[in-house]
């Protein structure tokens, strides 16, 4: 969720770069704003999770193509409140940890002046592909984040759009894939990444996958949660 989208390492080098390279789907608007880490709101440009997931280099996620169809699709004015941090597993988002407080934290101060907020988007679970464990573990500990997040920020039917990843240890990334498709919980949907196309590093989408990606999140919010 965080974005890698164009992030490239050269042969001989050990550090990763972003090549700029944005598509004209995530090419900034007036209308779209984005909460920056210090809890100010700025117009939203990419890589929408430069500070936030500040320790590695972000580049196109699917966050602004998402926001560009959102907005054609007849939303007005729009905030995104990027809160990803890449290479995480499930259990760090649990209530109490770090990763979870900050999030529900953002998405607090992101309505203290009005607005309201419309949808959350996960795109998450690679790195619970590894152990038996982990990806046994992954539907309870998805459906008591849902549980968590919409009790913490008192919306008992806060819409979810969440992807089956598309990505992963082979070992286990079936059965991950299967809990994310298996949850059956109201105003809960799925978007599936199978099949859209991974850099070279096996693990992470291109740049034109993750514009692809933002357009499907958006095309099932605007079916599903729209008003």
């Amino acid at each position: 969720m965080a974005g890698r989208g164009g992030v490239i390492r050269h042969p001989y080098e050990h550090h990763q770069h972003w090549d700029h390279v944005v598509p004209p789907e995530c090419h900034p608007h007036p209308d779209i704003f984005r909460l920056s880490a210090n809890l100010h709101w700025v117009e939203a440009h990419e890589p929408l999770h430069a500070d936030i997931d500040a320790k590695k280099v972000c580049g196109v996620g699917p966050g602004m193509s998402f926001a560009n169809a959102v907005r054609e699709g007849g939303v007005g004015v729009m905030g995104l409140v990027p809160c990803a941090v890449g290479g995480t597993a499930i259990k760090e988002w649990a209530r109490g940890e770090e990763l979870y407080e900050t999030m529900v934290k953002r998405a607090k101060e992101s309505v203290k002046e009005g607005g309201e907020i419309k949808c959350l988007l996960w795109y998450q679970g690679e790195s619970d592909t590894s152990t038996e464990h982990d990806a046994d573990a992954y539907q309870g500990n998805m459906e008591k984040l849902i549980e968590n997040v919409r009790e913490d920020l008192a919306l008992p039917s806060l819409p979810i759009v969440q992807v089956a990843i598309a990505s992963g240890d082979e070992k286990y990334l079936e059965k991950v894939r299967e809990a994310q498709l298996r949850i059956n919980i109201p105003n809960v949907v799925c978007v599936d990444a199978k099949g859209l196309q991974l850099k070279q590093d096996n693990l992470h989408l291109t740049t034109e996958s993750q514009v692809k990606l933002g357009q499907m999140l958006a095309e099932v919010y605007l079916k599903h949660f729209a008003s």
